[in-house]
């Protein structure tokens, strides 16, 4: 039996125990063995930011997910072990960590001293209590060149809008790593522990109290613990980690007091997520970051949210998207409006200059190729979201620049937030198709959201016609994106759930696409 056949099995025979798990610790009815305290680990555990020889572990002590005085506010000593075996026959790593209560008695271990290339598991105990046990891994050597990733991509997951039947199949995909890309909670809707039926828009998250509240919430669920159980993470925060459209230090309230909320929300942001950062200034907090898989891919992961120019030509009143017209909105094509923040780009461009990775992977959150909602016939033409990078075309070009001067191999943008699969081709002016002239500087491939809902599909079919670089596009099913990724090409598949309100809704591929080493432009498979 493969190793992949071997973690598959395993993956799957786990899924049931562990949605048995994580409903006995919702309604309080799991225990210690001494039978006399709730379950400590109701909400599972994750690793992430891996290493060559060190991978991030985490969990959080709560054993009231919708209660968090339940949990007395003390400090705990969390014990944890890390293993060759699944068994824990074999321990390479132990040791103690202190739960407490300032950072919502979460733990994060930074475990050093690892083997590259390496699955491993781990697990953490509280008295008699023993968490589910993880599966994570290290990458490869620097200088090495694997011979493939398995890369699951997934993103937008409003608990109010359907199940999380698509993170169960990312566990049994068993894949190496898991790139999130944001809005993993949404800053509104009752605090409970089952997918409504429909949508109720209450309850919305202000404080750090709610946004922790709002990530228990949403934590519980069995197959998002799964995926989380099945392989290491990278993650980045999009809008509604804190709130909807907000760009910088603005919200759509014009909330003068909005950086005391942002702060709130990036702190429980940290605290929920398996993140190699030091905890402190959380308004201000850096999470761009750079990861690579030896000499076969390097991610850079973005934060375009936190460094942005205000959204331009908001709605009168308020602040947040629009969808304007470059010749009533100035603002639009203002060449001084940045995406990522001056500090951001600079790191980028170094990063980029100084890959020795076959494949540069920019994982970030949003559509990055041109979508007008109308035809572009000449300069000025067309209409424009103003929350994705449509609203910051000058920042866009700047980077297409950045790519095509840094002359890093094979450019390929993973995006999220739109709630639609894209295939995309990407050159440095949009509007018009490429040529000797325009040249192609990466692909796009852009997944459809876990659970959010979406445009017609109809609407999305005239967008692909009316806009040169989107190959394909598809909006009206809910999913996530497997790619394998070899020295000599990567391929993405956009893979669909029959029922997003169907906990075991089966899965199908709606499209496979494929990008070949030094030719940029996705083929269809």
């Amino acid at each position: 039996m493969d190793d992949q056949r071997r973690i598959f099995l395993a993956t799957a025979s786990r899924l049931g125990a562990l949605a048995a798990l994580t409903s006995a610790s919702a309604t309080g009815r799991a225990q210690n063995r001494d039978g006399g305290h709730a379950y400590p680990f109701s909400l599972g555990v994750a690793s992430g930011s891996p290493l060559p020889d060190a991978v991030i572990i985490w969990t959080r002590i709560l054993h009231d997910p919708l209660n968090a005085a339940a949990t007395p506010r003390l400090a705990f000593s969390v014990r944890w072990e890390m293993a060759e075996d699944e068994q824990f026959r074999r321990i390479v790593a132990k040791g103690a960590a202190s739960a407490a209560p300032e950072l919502a008695h979460s733990v994060h271990v930074d475990v050093t001293g690892l083997r590259p290339d390496r699955w491993y598991w781990y697990r953490f105990m509280l008295g008699d209590a023993v968490s589910p046990v993880g599966r994570t891994r290290t990458v490869p050597a620097a200088s090495g060149m694997p011979k493939q990733l398995k890369l699951a991509v997934a993103s937008c997951q409003h608990w109010e809008f359907g199940t999380y039947a698509a993170h169960r199949h990312i566990a049994a995909a068993a894949p190496d790593l898991v790139a999130f890309l944001g809005d993993y909670i949404y800053e509104w809707g009752p605090y409970q522990l089952r997918h409504p039926k429909s949508a109720v828009r209450a309850s919305e998250s202000f404080t750090l109290a709610d946004y922790r509240a709002r990530y228990a919430q949403y934590k519980t669920d069995a197959n998002l613990q799964a995926a989380h159980h099945a392989a290491p993470w990278i993650v980045t925060w999009d809008d509604h980690e804190v709130a909807n459209d907000y760009g910088n230090e603005q919200d759509e309230r014009l909330d003068p007091r909005f950086l005391q909320r942002r702060a709130a929300a990036y702190q429980a942001f940290y605290e929920h997520m398996p993140l190699r950062l030091t905890p402190r200034d959380f308004a201000h907090l850096r999470i761009y970051q750079r990861y690579d898989w030896g000499k076969l891919a390097r991610f850079h992961v973005l934060d375009d949210r936190q460094y942005r120019a205000d959204l331009a030509c908001p709605p009168p009143g308020r602040g947040g998207s629009n969808s304007v017209q470059p010749r009533t909105c100035p603002a639009l094509t203002d060449l001084g409006r940045g995406m990522l923040g001056r500090e951001q780009e600079q790191w980028l461009a170094q990063g980029l200059s100084s890959s020795p990775a076959r494949w540069n992977i920019l994982a970030q959150q949003t559509l990055m190729a041109q979508n007008s909602q109308l035809p572009v016939v000449k300069e000025g033409d067309g209409r424009f979201w103003t929350d994705g990078w449509d609203g910051y075309p000058a920042a866009r070009r700047k980077l297409m620049d950045t790519l095509h001067t840094s002359r890093a191999s094979n450019p390929l943008v993973l995006s999220g937030d739109v709630h639609s699969f894209f295939a995309c081709e990407l050159a440095r002016n949009p509007s018009r198709p490429a040529s000797p002239d325009n040249p192609l500087l990466a692909t796009e491939f852009c997944g459809t959201s876990i659970t959010s809902p979406s445009r017609p599909q109809t609407r999305t079919e005239q967008y692909v016609s009316m806009n040169h670089g989107i190959k394909y596009g598809r909006s009206d099913k809910r999913g996530y994106m497997l790619l394998t990724i070899t020295p000599s090409d990567t391929s993405a598949h956009f893979l669909v759930l029959d029922n997003v309100h169907d906990d075991a809704s089966p899965i199908a591929r709606a499209a496979a696409f494929v990008v070949r080493d030094g030719r940029a432009g996705p083929v269809r498979a």
